[in-house]
């Protein structure tokens, strides 16, 4: 099991009354995943409300701010007891057996175009062991073949596009991954969370984008930029692409500040804690089941 503590700090200048801000990064909550504590601080005296979407098991907050400043401070603490399997046990899932909620996960999607990428992605991976095997493949390839660099690509940037240009930031990564795992019929999906074990010469702490893929009946965890520790990843959202999981959507006249991140894991040999590492086993946060979200406290 890991610790993990996260701290974020979010600062906006509202410049119109009626201003509606729409979050997604309050933690998870899922059988493998559980909230030790958290804390939400808001600056002005306004009314919140926070919501969970039973189907996927996101927590929206909802507020609307008043001109001036606005700042919001969450911390938590997170436990994550890993699901770990050998990867040639871990298979893929004909598309007949897939659950209904899994379904929307084999489908283009605004920044995921598979379809047009059936082609490329069979003559790539077609012939590859279908499992676990395959879907890593596809992982070292986009790895192997796009080159992380901040500030090169904006939020019109597709699947498509960063296979055409080879360069990108971790959203880039997963949606090319995504894209290329839907054109082979296996369901991925975009999961935001942050870089925890990304190299500082990267820049400070941010949010991270990664990839879950339905193998073997439930959602695994894969990081194509290769920036983070998979072990370390903290769940806050997930949906089709990043069209799905903002951290931050805003409807108003508003400007933001750069997010301010701070990650910290906790070991105790005693209490089975360790230090989040890179392992080569098979790691989900997932249930497995339709029933595997649940509700903090």
């Amino acid at each position: 099991m890991v610790r993990l503590q996260i701290s974020l700090e979010l600062a906006y200048e509202v410049t119109a009354p009626g201003s509606d801000f729409i979050f997604a990064f309050h933690a998870a909550q899922t059988r493998h995943q559980r909230i030790v504590e958290e804390r939400l601080n808001v600056s002005q005296p306004v009314a919140r409300t926070l919501t969970l979407d039973p189907a996927s098991g996101n927590r929206v907050m909802r507020l609307q701010a008043m001109p001036g400043s606005l700042r919001l401070t969450y911390d938590a603490t997170i436990d994550v007891a890993h699901h770990i399997a050998l990867p040639e046990q871990v298979g893929e899932v004909p598309v007949a057996q897939l659950p209904v909620h899994v379904l929307p996960f084999l489908l283009p999607s605004r920044y995921c175009e598979s379809d047009r990428l059936g082609r490329f992605a069979i003559s790539e991976f077609g012939t590859l062991w279908q499992g676990y095997g395959r879907v890593l493949a596809i992982r070292d390839w986009v790895q192997r073949h796009v080159t992380f660099a901040s500030n090169t690509t904006d939020g019109n940037t597709s699947a498509v596009d960063t296979l055409t240009e080879r360069v990108g930031v971790c959203r880039d990564f997963a949606h090319l991954m995504i894209a290329l795992c839907r054109a082979l019929s296996i369901p991925a999906r975009f999961t935001t969370g942050f870089d925890f074990g990304a190299d500082p010469a990267l820049g400070p702490p941010d949010f991270h984008a990664y990839v879950e893929v339905w193998l073997g009946g439930r959602w695994y965890l894969f990081d194509p930029s290769g920036t983070a520790i998979p072990m370390g990843l903290v769940r806050l959202a997930t949906g089709r692409d990043a069209a799905d999981v903002a951290f931050a959507t805003i409807f108003g006249t508003v400007q933001s500040q750069a997010p301010v991140i701070r990650l910290g894991a906790e070991t105790d040999p005693t209490r089975h804690m360790e230090w989040p590492r890179h392992r080569p086993e098979a790691l989900s946060t997932d249930g497995g089941r339709l029933d595997e979200v649940l509700r903090p406290g």
